[in-house]
Protein backbone atom coordinates (compact mmCIF):
# COMPACT_ATOMS: atom_id res chain seq x y z
CA UNK A 1 0.00 0.00 0.00
CA UNK A 2 1.47 3.57 -0.82
CA UNK A 3 2.25 6.29 1.41
CA UNK A 4 -0.61 7.88 -0.32
CA UNK A 5 -3.45 5.40 0.25
CA UNK A 6 -2.64 4.84 4.01
CA UNK A 7 -2.86 8.65 4.80
CA UNK A 8 -6.42 8.55 3.19
CA UNK A 9 -7.70 5.52 4.95
CA UNK A 10 -6.46 7.43 8.35
CA UNK A 11 -8.42 10.38 7.44
CA UNK A 12 -11.62 8.72 6.60
CA UNK A 13 -11.17 6.46 9.80
CA UNK A 14 -10.84 10.34 11.49
CA UNK A 15 -14.31 11.89 9.94
CA UNK A 16 -17.72 11.02 11.60
CA UNK A 17 -19.64 8.03 9.94
CA UNK A 18 -23.52 8.73 8.81
CA UNK A 19 -26.03 6.45 9.67
CA UNK A 20 -25.56 4.90 6.57
CA UNK A 21 -22.17 3.99 7.20
CA UNK A 22 -20.80 7.18 4.73
CA UNK A 23 -18.44 9.46 6.36
CA UNK A 24 -19.18 13.18 6.57
CA UNK A 25 -22.61 12.92 8.51
CA UNK A 26 -22.44 12.52 12.12
CA UNK A 27 -24.71 9.79 13.61
CA UNK A 28 -27.22 11.31 16.58
CA UNK A 29 -26.50 10.36 20.00
CA UNK A 30 -23.30 9.54 19.47
CA UNK A 31 -20.32 12.19 20.05
CA UNK A 32 -17.56 12.76 17.56
CA UNK A 33 -14.50 11.74 19.27
CA UNK A 34 -12.41 14.77 19.83
CA UNK A 35 -15.32 17.29 19.74
CA UNK A 36 -16.27 18.81 23.07
CA UNK A 37 -19.82 18.25 24.17
CA UNK A 38 -21.72 21.49 25.66
CA UNK A 39 -22.36 21.46 29.27
CA UNK A 40 -26.03 19.90 30.53
CA UNK A 41 -28.08 22.69 31.51
CA UNK A 42 -29.28 22.36 35.21
CA UNK A 43 -32.64 24.09 35.42
CA UNK A 44 -33.42 22.29 31.47
CA UNK A 45 -34.76 18.54 31.19
CA UNK A 46 -32.54 15.66 31.92
CA UNK A 47 -29.79 14.57 29.14
CA UNK A 48 -30.30 11.38 27.88
CA UNK A 49 -28.20 8.75 29.11
CA UNK A 50 -24.62 8.01 27.14
CA UNK A 51 -24.41 4.65 25.22
CA UNK A 52 -22.09 1.85 27.13
CA UNK A 53 -18.84 2.10 26.82
CA UNK A 54 -18.40 6.18 27.12
CA UNK A 55 -17.32 7.17 30.10
CA UNK A 56 -19.84 9.17 32.15
CA UNK A 57 -19.90 12.91 33.14
CA UNK A 58 -19.23 13.23 37.35
CA UNK A 59 -22.59 14.45 38.31
CA UNK A 60 -23.04 18.04 39.28
CA UNK A 61 -25.00 18.49 42.37
CA UNK A 62 -26.50 21.89 41.40
CA UNK A 63 -27.55 20.45 38.41
CA UNK A 64 -30.27 18.42 40.36
CA UNK A 65 -33.87 20.27 40.38
CA UNK A 66 -34.26 22.31 43.82
CA UNK A 67 -36.85 22.05 45.65
CA UNK A 68 -38.40 25.11 46.65
CA UNK A 69 -40.05 24.77 50.48
CA UNK A 70 -42.03 27.92 49.96
CA UNK A 71 -43.83 26.69 47.28
CA UNK A 72 -44.96 23.27 48.75
CA UNK A 73 -48.46 23.23 50.07
CA UNK A 74 -48.41 23.12 54.07
CA UNK A 75 -49.63 19.79 55.76
CA UNK A 76 -52.39 19.16 57.36
CA UNK A 77 -52.11 20.01 60.75
CA UNK A 78 -53.03 17.42 63.38
CA UNK A 79 -56.17 18.23 65.39
CA UNK A 80 -54.75 20.05 68.80
CA UNK A 81 -55.28 17.50 71.45
CA UNK A 82 -57.07 19.55 74.37
CA UNK A 83 -55.98 18.26 77.99
CA UNK A 84 -59.32 19.41 79.33
CA UNK A 85 -60.50 15.98 76.67
CA UNK A 86 -57.84 13.52 78.40
CA UNK A 87 -59.62 11.24 80.62
CA UNK A 88 -59.40 11.68 83.93
CA UNK A 89 -56.69 9.25 85.94
CA UNK A 90 -58.13 10.03 89.63
CA UNK A 91 -62.36 9.98 88.64
CA UNK A 92 -61.91 8.13 85.27
CA UNK A 93 -64.09 10.38 83.19
CA UNK A 94 -63.62 13.63 81.24
CA UNK A 95 -62.47 16.59 83.16
CA UNK A 96 -65.28 19.54 82.79
CA UNK A 97 -64.38 22.33 80.20
CA UNK A 98 -62.85 25.48 81.02
CA UNK A 99 -64.76 28.48 81.11
CA UNK A 100 -68.01 29.69 82.65
CA UNK A 101 -71.22 29.12 80.91
CA UNK A 102 -73.96 31.89 82.23
CA UNK A 103 -77.61 30.62 82.90
CA UNK A 104 -80.28 31.31 80.98
CA UNK A 105 -82.02 34.69 81.45
CA UNK A 106 -85.69 34.06 79.09
CA UNK A 107 -87.09 36.76 81.05
CA UNK A 108 -86.87 39.76 83.89
CA UNK A 109 -84.07 37.25 86.28
CA UNK A 110 -81.19 35.19 85.11
CA UNK A 111 -82.33 31.64 86.38
CA UNK A 112 -79.81 31.56 89.39
CA UNK A 113 -79.69 32.43 92.34
CA UNK A 114 -80.59 36.82 92.74
CA UNK A 115 -78.59 39.58 94.49
CA UNK A 116 -79.96 42.52 95.52
CA UNK A 117 -79.68 44.51 92.72
CA UNK A 118 -81.01 41.71 90.53
CA UNK A 119 -84.50 42.01 93.02
CA UNK A 120 -84.90 45.28 92.45
CA UNK A 121 -84.14 45.68 88.82
CA UNK A 122 -86.26 42.31 88.24
CA UNK A 123 -89.53 43.59 90.36
CA UNK A 124 -89.14 47.42 87.97
CA UNK A 125 -89.11 45.15 84.70
CA UNK A 126 -92.20 42.98 86.03
CA UNK A 127 -94.41 46.15 87.04
CA UNK A 128 -93.10 47.79 83.86
CA UNK A 129 -94.10 45.01 81.66
CA UNK A 130 -96.98 44.43 83.35
CA UNK A 131 -98.20 47.72 84.28
CA UNK A 132 -102.21 47.40 84.44
CA UNK A 133 -101.72 43.88 86.07
CA UNK A 134 -99.36 45.60 88.58
CA UNK A 135 -99.90 49.26 89.28
CA UNK A 136 -104.38 48.66 87.91
CA UNK A 137 -105.09 46.04 90.37
CA UNK A 138 -102.86 47.77 93.22
CA UNK A 139 -104.80 51.14 92.59
CA UNK A 140 -108.15 49.34 92.83
CA UNK A 141 -107.86 47.28 95.45
CA UNK A 142 -105.99 50.67 97.47
CA UNK A 143 -109.30 53.05 96.93
CA UNK A 144 -111.62 50.14 98.19
CA UNK A 145 -108.98 49.65 100.70
CA UNK A 146 -108.72 53.71 101.12
CA UNK A 147 -112.99 53.69 101.01
CA UNK A 148 -113.14 51.30 104.17
CA UNK A 149 -110.58 53.11 105.93
CA UNK A 150 -112.33 56.29 105.52
CA UNK A 151 -115.85 54.68 106.82
CA UNK A 152 -114.56 52.87 110.26
CA UNK A 153 -112.65 55.93 111.01
CA UNK A 154 -115.56 58.07 110.91
CA UNK A 155 -117.60 55.72 112.92
CA UNK A 156 -114.65 55.30 115.35
CA UNK A 157 -114.80 59.16 115.80
CA UNK A 158 -118.24 59.31 115.95
CA UNK A 159 -118.07 56.35 118.92
CA UNK A 160 -115.68 58.39 121.12
CA UNK A 161 -117.33 61.43 120.44
CA UNK A 162 -120.53 59.92 121.85
CA UNK A 163 -118.76 58.61 124.30
CA UNK A 164 -116.50 61.47 125.91
CA UNK A 165 -120.19 63.54 126.17
CA UNK A 166 -121.73 60.63 128.11
CA UNK A 167 -122.16 60.00 131.65
CA UNK A 168 -119.73 57.38 132.12
CA UNK A 169 -116.94 59.80 131.37
CA UNK A 170 -115.17 61.06 134.73
CA UNK A 171 -111.65 61.92 133.40
CA UNK A 172 -109.95 59.05 133.99
CA UNK A 173 -108.67 56.06 131.20
CA UNK A 174 -110.17 53.08 131.82
CA UNK A 175 -108.94 49.50 131.22
CA UNK A 176 -112.34 48.69 128.43
CA UNK A 177 -111.99 52.12 127.03
CA UNK A 178 -108.60 51.82 126.00
CA UNK A 179 -108.95 48.07 124.71
CA UNK A 180 -111.93 49.28 122.56
CA UNK A 181 -109.45 52.16 121.12
CA UNK A 182 -106.93 49.76 120.25
CA UNK A 183 -108.86 47.28 118.73
CA UNK A 184 -110.44 50.09 116.30
CA UNK A 185 -107.04 51.13 115.78
CA UNK A 186 -106.22 47.50 114.82
CA UNK A 187 -108.84 47.21 112.89
CA UNK A 188 -108.14 50.36 110.57
CA UNK A 189 -104.58 48.65 110.32
CA UNK A 190 -105.49 45.13 109.94
CA UNK A 191 -107.64 46.16 107.28
CA UNK A 192 -104.92 48.45 104.98
CA UNK A 193 -102.55 45.22 106.01
CA UNK A 194 -105.19 43.00 104.30
CA UNK A 195 -104.71 45.44 100.86
CA UNK A 196 -101.11 44.78 101.16
CA UNK A 197 -101.64 41.04 101.52
CA UNK A 198 -103.88 40.98 98.51
CA UNK A 199 -101.60 42.60 95.94
CA UNK A 200 -98.51 40.61 97.12
CA UNK A 201 -100.37 37.49 96.37
CA UNK A 202 -101.49 38.76 92.85
CA UNK A 203 -98.43 40.34 92.32
CA UNK A 204 -96.50 36.96 92.70
CA UNK A 205 -98.08 35.58 89.29
CA UNK A 206 -96.94 38.47 86.60
CA UNK A 207 -93.56 38.14 88.40
CA UNK A 208 -93.52 34.92 87.69
CA UNK A 209 -94.89 34.95 84.43
CA UNK A 210 -92.02 37.50 83.44
CA UNK A 211 -89.23 35.67 84.25
CA UNK A 212 -89.92 33.18 81.52
CA UNK A 213 -90.79 36.75 79.27
CA UNK A 214 -94.78 36.23 79.80
CA UNK A 215 -97.01 39.31 79.80
CA UNK A 216 -100.40 39.37 81.89
CA UNK A 217 -103.36 41.43 81.06
CA UNK A 218 -105.37 42.97 84.20
CA UNK A 219 -108.37 40.74 83.24
CA UNK A 220 -106.04 37.55 82.97
CA UNK A 221 -104.35 38.19 86.35
CA UNK A 222 -107.88 37.98 88.08
CA UNK A 223 -109.01 35.06 85.81
CA UNK A 224 -105.55 33.25 87.18
CA UNK A 225 -106.29 33.75 90.97
CA UNK A 226 -109.47 32.93 90.63
CA UNK A 227 -109.51 29.96 92.69
CA UNK A 228 -106.97 31.31 94.70
CA UNK A 229 -109.07 34.33 96.33
CA UNK A 230 -111.17 32.25 98.97
CA UNK A 231 -108.15 31.27 100.54
CA UNK A 232 -105.92 34.57 100.45
CA UNK A 233 -109.07 36.33 101.91
CA UNK A 234 -108.79 33.97 104.46
CA UNK A 235 -105.46 34.68 105.04
CA UNK A 236 -105.66 38.22 105.34
CA UNK A 237 -108.58 37.50 107.64
CA UNK A 238 -106.71 35.28 110.10
CA UNK A 239 -103.57 37.97 109.93
CA UNK A 240 -106.04 40.37 110.62
CA UNK A 241 -107.75 38.46 113.87
CA UNK A 242 -103.93 37.65 114.95
CA UNK A 243 -103.15 41.54 114.29
CA UNK A 244 -105.75 42.83 116.34
CA UNK A 245 -105.42 40.63 119.45
CA UNK A 246 -102.05 41.29 119.45
CA UNK A 247 -102.56 45.31 119.38
CA UNK A 248 -105.83 44.52 122.13
CA UNK A 249 -103.01 42.30 124.46
CA UNK A 250 -99.89 44.88 124.14
CA UNK A 251 -102.81 47.81 125.17
CA UNK A 252 -104.27 45.69 128.27
CA UNK A 253 -100.62 45.21 128.98
CA UNK A 254 -99.27 49.15 129.39
CA UNK A 255 -102.57 49.38 130.87
CA UNK A 256 -101.98 47.31 133.63
CA UNK A 257 -98.15 47.70 134.09
CA UNK A 258 -98.65 51.57 134.09
CA UNK A 259 -101.39 50.64 136.97
CA UNK A 260 -99.17 48.83 138.78
CA UNK A 261 -95.99 50.35 138.77
CA UNK A 262 -97.57 54.23 138.41
CA UNK A 263 -94.34 56.26 138.03
CA UNK A 264 -92.44 53.88 137.65
CA UNK A 265 -94.16 51.65 135.23
CA UNK A 266 -91.87 53.53 132.21
CA UNK A 267 -89.19 51.69 133.11
CA UNK A 268 -91.00 47.77 133.20
CA UNK A 269 -92.66 49.61 129.38
CA UNK A 270 -89.60 50.25 127.45
CA UNK A 271 -88.38 46.65 127.69
CA UNK A 272 -91.09 44.90 127.18
CA UNK A 273 -92.50 47.21 124.26
CA UNK A 274 -88.63 46.16 122.34
CA UNK A 275 -89.53 42.50 123.35
CA UNK A 276 -93.01 42.66 121.38
CA UNK A 277 -92.08 44.43 118.60
CA UNK A 278 -89.02 42.62 118.09
CA UNK A 279 -91.38 39.38 118.22
CA UNK A 280 -93.59 41.14 115.73
CA UNK A 281 -91.02 41.84 113.48
CA UNK A 282 -89.81 38.13 113.45
CA UNK A 283 -93.34 36.97 113.22
CA UNK A 284 -93.81 39.22 110.29
CA UNK A 285 -90.92 38.03 107.98
CA UNK A 286 -91.44 34.78 108.53
CA UNK A 287 -94.87 34.97 107.33
CA UNK A 288 -94.21 37.18 104.44
CA UNK A 289 -93.94 34.68 101.59
CA UNK A 290 -97.50 33.25 102.70
CA UNK A 291 -99.77 35.04 100.08
CA UNK A 292 -97.13 34.38 97.05
CA UNK A 293 -96.58 30.51 98.31
CA UNK A 294 -100.64 30.28 98.92
CA UNK A 295 -101.62 32.13 95.24
CA UNK A 296 -98.24 30.24 92.65
CA UNK A 297 -98.68 26.85 94.21
CA UNK A 298 -102.85 26.97 94.88
CA UNK A 299 -102.27 25.53 98.41
CA UNK A 300 -104.49 26.42 101.63
CA UNK A 301 -103.96 29.06 104.28
CA UNK A 302 -101.89 26.76 106.90
CA UNK A 303 -99.94 24.93 104.48
CA UNK A 304 -99.29 28.52 103.07
CA UNK A 305 -98.06 29.65 106.35
CA UNK A 306 -95.56 27.01 106.79
CA UNK A 307 -94.21 26.94 103.73
CA UNK A 308 -93.43 30.57 104.19
CA UNK A 309 -91.98 29.52 107.90
CA UNK A 310 -89.78 27.17 106.38
CA UNK A 311 -88.65 29.12 103.39
CA UNK A 312 -87.59 32.08 105.79
CA UNK A 313 -85.70 29.45 107.58
CA UNK A 314 -81.88 30.49 107.49
CA UNK A 315 -82.56 33.45 105.58
CA UNK A 316 -84.41 35.48 108.13
CA UNK A 317 -81.90 38.44 107.88
CA UNK A 318 -81.68 38.61 104.56
CA UNK A 319 -85.50 38.77 103.84
CA UNK A 320 -85.34 41.30 106.86
CA UNK A 321 -83.08 43.60 105.28
CA UNK A 322 -84.24 43.56 101.90
CA UNK A 323 -87.83 44.06 102.88
CA UNK A 324 -86.45 46.77 105.61
CA UNK A 325 -84.51 48.50 102.72
CA UNK A 326 -87.35 48.13 100.03
CA UNK A 327 -89.47 49.76 102.60
CA UNK A 328 -87.41 52.80 103.26
CA UNK A 329 -87.07 53.27 99.66
CA UNK A 330 -90.51 53.36 98.45
CA UNK A 331 -91.13 56.09 101.69
CA UNK A 332 -88.72 58.08 100.76
CA UNK A 333 -89.89 58.17 97.44
CA UNK A 334 -93.44 58.79 98.40
CA UNK A 335 -92.60 61.86 100.53
CA UNK A 336 -90.31 63.52 98.30
CA UNK A 337 -92.88 62.72 95.89
CA UNK A 338 -95.62 63.94 98.05
CA UNK A 339 -94.32 67.41 99.42
CA UNK A 340 -94.96 69.20 96.30
CA UNK A 341 -98.18 67.81 95.63
CA UNK A 342 -99.35 69.01 99.24
CA UNK A 343 -98.07 72.32 98.44
CA UNK A 344 -99.90 72.88 95.22
CA UNK A 345 -103.04 70.96 97.05
CA UNK A 346 -102.67 73.87 99.75
CA UNK A 347 -102.86 76.98 97.14
CA UNK A 348 -105.44 75.61 95.35
CA UNK A 349 -107.71 76.06 98.83
CA UNK A 350 -106.25 79.19 99.39
CA UNK A 351 -109.14 80.31 96.95
CA UNK A 352 -112.38 81.14 97.92
CA UNK A 353 -114.19 79.04 95.43
CA UNK A 354 -115.87 75.80 96.70
CA UNK A 355 -115.50 73.77 93.19
CA UNK A 356 -111.65 74.49 93.34
CA UNK A 357 -111.63 73.57 97.05
CA UNK A 358 -113.76 70.31 96.31
CA UNK A 359 -111.42 69.70 92.90
CA UNK A 360 -108.01 69.84 95.15
CA UNK A 361 -109.50 67.42 97.75
CA UNK A 362 -110.48 64.93 95.02
CA UNK A 363 -107.24 65.27 93.43
CA UNK A 364 -105.22 65.14 96.57
CA UNK A 365 -106.97 61.83 97.09
CA UNK A 366 -106.39 60.42 93.47
CA UNK A 367 -103.09 61.34 93.03
CA UNK A 368 -102.46 59.97 96.91
CA UNK A 369 -103.63 56.68 95.77
CA UNK A 370 -101.75 56.66 92.67
CA UNK A 371 -98.68 57.01 94.57
CA UNK A 372 -99.85 54.22 97.29
CA UNK A 373 -100.81 51.80 94.53
CA UNK A 374 -97.18 52.42 93.51
CA UNK A 375 -95.31 51.68 96.41
CA UNK A 376 -97.31 48.82 97.17
CA UNK A 377 -96.47 47.09 93.67
CA UNK A 378 -93.10 47.51 94.11
CA UNK A 379 -93.04 46.10 96.83
CA UNK A 380 -95.45 43.00 96.48
CA UNK A 381 -93.14 42.22 93.73
CA UNK A 382 -90.23 42.73 95.43
CA UNK A 383 -92.00 40.36 98.17
CA UNK A 384 -92.80 37.72 94.74
CA UNK A 385 -89.04 37.61 93.90
CA UNK A 386 -87.63 37.33 97.03
CA UNK A 387 -89.92 33.85 97.30
CA UNK A 388 -88.46 33.35 93.88
CA UNK A 389 -85.25 33.38 94.95
CA UNK A 390 -85.36 31.22 98.22
CA UNK A 391 -87.32 28.69 96.25
CA UNK A 392 -84.50 28.62 93.42
CA UNK A 393 -81.22 28.62 96.63
CA UNK A 394 -83.89 25.68 98.69
CA UNK A 395 -85.42 24.03 95.86
CA UNK A 396 -84.01 24.54 92.35
CA UNK A 397 -86.94 26.21 91.59
CA UNK A 398 -84.96 27.67 88.32
CA UNK A 399 -84.23 23.97 87.22
CA UNK A 400 -87.92 23.48 87.56
CA UNK A 401 -88.65 26.99 85.69
CA UNK A 402 -85.63 25.62 82.78
CA UNK A 403 -87.51 22.54 82.47
CA UNK A 404 -91.18 24.28 82.07
CA UNK A 405 -90.27 26.84 79.32
CA UNK A 406 -89.04 23.78 76.91
CA UNK A 407 -92.29 22.10 77.75
CA UNK A 408 -95.26 22.79 75.20
CA UNK A 409 -98.16 23.90 78.22
CA UNK A 410 -95.48 27.27 77.88
CA UNK A 411 -96.81 27.94 74.38
CA UNK A 412 -100.80 28.48 76.45
CA UNK A 413 -100.94 32.25 77.11
CA UNK A 414 -102.30 31.38 80.28
CA UNK A 415 -99.61 28.73 80.92
CA UNK A 416 -98.38 29.77 85.10
CA UNK A 417 -95.65 28.40 85.78
CA UNK A 418 -94.61 26.63 88.78
CA UNK A 419 -97.67 25.73 89.66
CA UNK A 420 -96.91 22.20 90.14
CA UNK A 421 -92.87 22.04 90.23
CA UNK A 422 -91.53 19.71 92.72
CA UNK A 423 -88.64 20.10 94.76
CA UNK A 424 -85.79 19.12 92.70
CA UNK A 425 -82.14 18.38 94.20
CA UNK A 426 -79.26 20.86 92.92
CA UNK A 427 -76.40 18.59 91.66
CA UNK A 428 -74.26 21.63 90.11
CA UNK A 429 -72.65 24.74 91.99
CA UNK A 430 -74.03 28.18 91.71
CA UNK A 431 -72.02 30.12 89.72
CA UNK A 432 -68.62 29.55 87.53
CA UNK A 433 -66.29 27.00 88.69
CA UNK A 434 -63.36 27.63 91.20
CA UNK A 435 -60.22 29.39 89.44
CA UNK A 436 -62.04 30.66 86.47
CA UNK A 437 -62.77 34.11 85.19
Amino acid sequence: MSEQEHSGREQSDREPKTQDGGAGKPVPGIPAPGIPQPAANPWGQQPAPPPPGVPQPAVNPWAQQQVNPWAQQPAASAPQVNGWDQPNPYRGGPLPQPGYAPPPKPGIIPLRPLGLGEIMDGAFQACRRNALAAFGNAFVIQAVVTLLLVGLGAGLAFSIDGWLQGAAFEGEVTGPVVGTVAGMVSTLGGVSLAGVLLVQGLLVLPVVRSALNLKTGFSQLWRLARSTLGSLAGLALLLLAGAAVGITVLALLVYMIFDAFAEMGLLVLIPALSAVFTATAWISVKLSLAPAALVLEGIGVFPAIRRSWRLTGRNWWRTFGILALTGLIVNILSQVLSVPLTFLVSLIMVAESTVLNVLSVVLFFALTLLLTAVACAFQGAVTALLYVDLRIRREGFDLALMKEQESPQAQDPDFLPGRNAAPMARTTPYGPPAGTH
